[in-house]
């Protein structure tokens, strides 16, 4: 439970930024439980964080939410398009809930925000920028 202290006190740190929490959809094997309590935490101590559902699309960008994650059983995940709108948005910090299996285009090497990837699962996979943090 490490992760959760490391979260909450990045979360408690980041009060007066523009936070966004993106749920990687494109399959539900990952934990579900386990993903609904990251979002319950955004959602009780940060609530005008902001949700963004997406796997090779964007489904959804609400205010944060627990109960309102919708999976799709694809498995096709893309970042572009969520890097995209949180740079367009100006969001100081991406936090992305995800396995890092998705596509994400070469000429992205960077971004211009914090960008934390949630991973869940045994391994942690390489990541091409930000910071990777094993939630499981």
């Amino acid at each position: 439970m490490k992760w959760h202290k490391q979260i909450l006190s990045m979360i408690q740190e980041r009060q007066d930024k523009k936070v966004a929490l993106a749920v990687d959809t494109s399959s539900n094997e990952a934990p579900v439980i386990l993903i609904n309590n990251i979002v319950k935490l955004f959602e009780t101590v940060k609530p005008d964080t902001i949700l963004v559902q997406a796997d090779f699309k964007i489904r959804s960008i609400a205010p944060v939410k627990s109960n309102t994650i919708k999976y799709h059983t694809h498995g096709k995940s893309s970042y572009t398009l969520v890097l995209e709108w949180a740079k367009e948005e100006k969001i100081d910090t991406l936090f992305y809930i995800t396995d890092v299996t998705g596509f994400l285009p070469e000429d992205i090497e960077k971004v211009d925000f914090e960008m934390f990837w949630l991973v869940s699962g045994t391994f942690k996979p390489r990541i091409p920028f930000g910071k990777a943090i094993k939630v499981a």
